[in-house]
């Protein structure tokens, strides 16, 4: 099936973000990686921040997809050890386009939309205000622990630029699986 031009000038959207940073995203820039004209990239995206906001979503959509195939569907369809399962499994490969636009996306209301809508469906929630106190549920304390946990390793190995050994990133991902459960 033939690549639409939308996506591939999302792909070469990210390719120019994972090299240059997001502030190097431009018309010029993103036009030249995919091979287009700077007119046929305005027919997609009529703005600078609507091309961003759709990399944003382009991104986004690929690590649910990439979720959805670990964990065997949509995260609707699937149970809360399989979703974290596959939120962990998916923070042991992360790209730099992926954490830089994730920072960016923290001072962008929408563009953060975007990132809190799949990090809702797929991670552990925050636990309710008030977790801390006698009686609060903590298995949500535990799940919440495990996702701090993923996230952290996700963004060490984003920083550290080269990934742990395979058995250590398992047994990790085991442990954390454990926090959720309590064992």
């Amino acid at each position: 099936m033939r690549q639409s031009k939308r996506t591939l000038i999302l792909e070469a959207g990210s390719r120019v973000v994972q090299r240059d940073g997001v502030t190097a995203l431009t018309y010029e820039s993103v036009a030249q990686e995919a091979g287009v004209t700077k007119g046929g990239l305005l027919y997609h995206f009529p703005s600078r921040d609507a091309l961003l906001l759709a990399l944003h979503e382009h991104v986004a959509g690929r690590w649910e997809a990439a979720m959805e195939a670990d964990a065997g569907g949509p995260a609707g369809e699937v149970d809360a050890e399989s979703r974290f399962l596959a939120y962990a499994r998916l923070h042991d490969t992360p790209a730099r386009a992926e954490l830089l636009l994730m920072l960016e996306a923290s001072e962008d209301e929408a563009a953060g939309a975007v990132w809190d809508a799949v990090h809702h469906r797929w991670a552990p929630p925050v636990p309710e205000r008030g977790a801390s106190r006698a009686g609060a549920d903590d298995a949500e304390v535990r799940a919440f622990l495990a996702r701090l946990a993923a996230d952290g390793f996700w963004l060490y190995e984003a920083l550290e630029g080269q990934g742990l050994d395979e058995g250590l990133r398992e047994r990790l991902l085991r442990e954390m699986l454990r926090m959720t459960s309590g064992d």
